[in-house]
């Protein structure tokens, strides 16, 4: 039988607020514990919530972004459970009326192709404390720093098919929240997490089957794995005439699989009702207009820009637009050499692959963008070759100075001179005189073979200083004539 996956996904994004979303203690991260969770944070009698206008101006911005209803008014709502990381009993939430109503969100897939993920909502919520398990001799120490924390929880629709799909939805709001400016997008510090509901059916078959859903996977390559693991959990379960319930999972990176944790609640169980203290949210069209004229270009659209303007490929386009701070960088590289292909090239090559090798983002870069635009010039006009230019790029990044400050010191300046670079051709001819007869006495074939070694040697007598195009053109009429 053929399966197909079935996949939505609730992305919980941290926004960006210097103060939690109902009292003003900070949002820091890796404050001692406990440090940062106010009266009102631990909901203790008396205190009142206050509601941060940021967020939901930031909630607007997301919602503008994705092309989806922004709701008039929308409400708080109080979500009733007992968690020990959760001293009030219940989370204040939004239920029936959230603030981001339904939108959607274009996807590009490895094959070039293009694919409308549909987002349900986008709603305001608190974060809960932190449970503690390591250190405390059999027992769970709770921090209650990040009680309150604001988040944006994006509910897509059931429209994603496979992990590499997901995957790609995840990157794509990923890049999203960071152009926006609502969320560092870090991940590792949990402040963009994902649970990924699952399930599977037979190919054809218009009804869904009985999803899981895992929790809190904080990784790219793990959102990935666990639904490759839960897929297939789900298929053999089936095939050998189990039923799939519905419940909550936990993906163990350490053991590649997802473990049950509890049965999956219903909203009903979570006794919904609107927080008495909390006025309905009015939001204004004034206010929508003044956050529209913030928004910044957005990845889709830098994308295009980058392909209509710079004449890029569609796949250069999308990786450097992939991040904000990379598509600055590169556009300041442009701006100073002037030369979009090249600029991509070097962007996407060797610094790509250093800052990997180093484990460093783009803004670490120890080869500044003006630095690289610097020695791409020096490549166009002929001063290094490209051969060249990757010892300059390496002393770079080594903090030895600008490209014109290394050649220089260095004296690695071409060699452009026609009668110095006829003169090392002689040489080398003369001291290969048994395969120059070689190369004369053979075919077209083998000639362009032998071309190869002749160049090599010209090149290494020249400590590769010798301009690459002169030393073809000029070797080919000393070899023919």
């Amino acid at each position: 039988m053929q399966w197909e996956t079935v996949i939505g996904l609730e992305i919980h994004a941290q926004l960006s607020t210097q103060s939690k979303i109902f009292s003003g203690s900070a949002t820091t991260f890796g404050a001692e514990p406990n440090t940062q969770a106010s009266l009102v944070d631990l909901g203790m009698p008396g205190t009142l919530p206050v509601l941060n206008a940021e967020a939901v101006r930031m909630a607007c911005k997301f919602g503008l972004a994705i092309d989806a209803e922004i709701a008039e008014k929308n409400v708080f709502a109080r979500k009733n459970y007992f968690y020990p990381d959760l001293p009030k009993g219940y989370q204040t939430s939004q239920m029936d009326h959230p603030i981001v109503g339904k939108g959607h969100l274009d996807i590009t897939l490895e094959d070039g192709s293009t694919r409308r993920i549909g987002i349900t909502r986008a709603h305001l919520e608190e974060d809960a404390g932190k449970s503690l398990h390591e250190d405390f001799h059999g027992m769970s120490g709770i921090d209650l720093n990040r009680a309150g924390t604001p988040l944006l929880e994006i509910v897509s629709e059931p429209d994603i098919r496979s992990a590499k799909e997901a995957v790609a939805y995840v990157k794509a709001i990923h890049a999203l929240v960071r152009y926006l400016g609502i969320c560092d997008g870090n991940m590792a510090e949990g402040s963009l997490r994902c649970d990924c509901n699952v399930s599977v059916r037979p190919k054809g078959q218009a009804e869904f089957g009985t999803r899981a859903e895992i929790k809190n996977v904080n990784s790219f390559r793990f959102i990935e794995k666990a639904i490759n693991h839960e897929v297939q959990r789900q298929i053999e379960l089936i095939e050998d005439g189990g039923k799939v319930v519905q419940e909550t999972r936990l993906y163990d990176p350490n053991k590649d699989e997802t473990r049950s944790m509890r049965s999956k609640e219903e909203a009903n169980d979570y006794r919904y009702f609107p927080c008495p203290d909390l006025l309905p949210v009015v939001i204004e069209q004034s206010f929508l207009d003044e956050v529209r004229a913030s928004l910044p270009e957005l990845p889709g659209q830098k994308r295009e820009r980058f392909e209509r303007e710079f004449g890029l490929s569609t796949y250069d386009a999308s990786v450097l637009s992939a991040s904000r701070e990379m598509a600055d960088y590169f556009e300041q590289v442009y701006a100073t050499c002037g030369d979009a292909k090249l600029a991509a090239n070097w962007v996407m090559g060797e610094l790509s692959s250093l800052l990997n090798k180093e484990g460093l983002d783009i803004e670490q870069s120890p080869v500044s963008a003006e630095h690289l635009g610097g020695m791409i010039l020096r490549i166009k006009d002929d001063t290094i070759s490209g051969k060249i230019a990757k010892m300059v790029f390496e002393a770079m990044a080594a903090g030895e100075g600008s490209a014109d400050e290394i050649i220089e010191k260095k004296g690695l300046k071409q060699v452009t001179d026609s009668g110095a670079i006829e003169a090392m051709l002689d040489e080398v001819l003369a001291a290969n005189a048994e395969q120059v007869e070689q190369y004369r006495a053979s075919d077209e074939a083998k000639r362009g073979k032998m071309f190869g070694f002749f160049v090599g040697q010209a090149m290494k007598a020249s400590k590769g200083k010798a301009n690459p195009g002169q030393v073809n053109q000029l070797l080919k009429k000393k070899l023919e004539g």
